[in-house]
């Protein structure tokens, strides 16, 4: 079950094309795994369209011949298009593999997939192309057991958990999670049987404890 959402004012700015291109990829990719944000990405949808192309009393009637004109356009148009089976399907890919693990990857995400996966012991993280100079889009697995080591953050994270589990000093995550985090929290995500993450970071992670201190002073090359 998804316990966390984007809020009403993130799915807003979706649908107005008024959110960067890391962040409306995240909401599309939450919407494809959550039927309750897809309904209300719906409903906002339609009342955008009804209030854009919404007719006053106060316009001039359409002369007849031209409505006829258009109608008959419109008709053809969409009867062609029912009777076209040769549409492209768009490229990219529909999984990823790591570590000997295959995960199916929401569509919005395919057109980015086209890095190398790095990484160190059980994490690992392959770069997307969002053609953002300060966000940064990544796909991030840990292996079972794996942990990422306690920190905090000098930005804003985002994690949009795409299949496995993890939990951290705050909660237990599923499978369509969306979490979105700043400087005011501090956690240590740990994972029993493996995850697949979609993240966005803008500024570096500071971490908090133990030998992963040592990476603070270069964080800026490593986020």
């Amino acid at each position: 079950m998804i316990n966390y959402h984007p809020n009403e004012q993130l799915l807003a700015l979706h649908i107005a094309g008024e959110l960067p291109l890391s962040m409306s990829i995240a909401i599309s990719a939450h919407a494809e795994l959550c039927s309750i944000c897809q309904q209300n990405l719906n409903q906002l949808n339609d009342a955008a369209s009804d209030e854009a192309f919404q007719i006053t009393n106060s316009t001039a009637e359409i002369d007849t011949d031209m409505s006829d004109m258009l109608e008959q356009l419109m008709s053809t148009t969409l009867d062609d298009l029912d009777n076209y089976h040769g549409r492209a399907e768009p490229d990219g890919v529909d999984h990823v593999t790591i570590k000997g693990d295959t995960f199916k990857i929401p569509r919005a995400l395919r057109q980015q997939v086209n890095h190398p996966w790095q990484g160190i012991g059980k994490v690992s993280r392959l770069r997307l192309d969002t053609g953002e100079d300060k966000a940064r889009a990544s796909l991030l697995h840990i292996a079972a057991n794996g942990e990422i080591p306690e920190h905090t953050h000098k930005g804003t994270e985002l994690t949009l958990l795409l299949a496995g589990e993890f939990s951290d000093e705050f909660n237990s995550y599923q499978p369509g999670d969306f979490i979105l985090l700043d400087e005011n929290h501090q956690h240590s995500p740990k994972t029993i049987d493996g995850c697949l993450c979609y993240t966005i970071v803008d500024a570096p992670l500071y971490f908090t404890k133990g030998f992963s201190k040592l990476l603070n002073p270069i964080g800026e090359l490593i986020y």
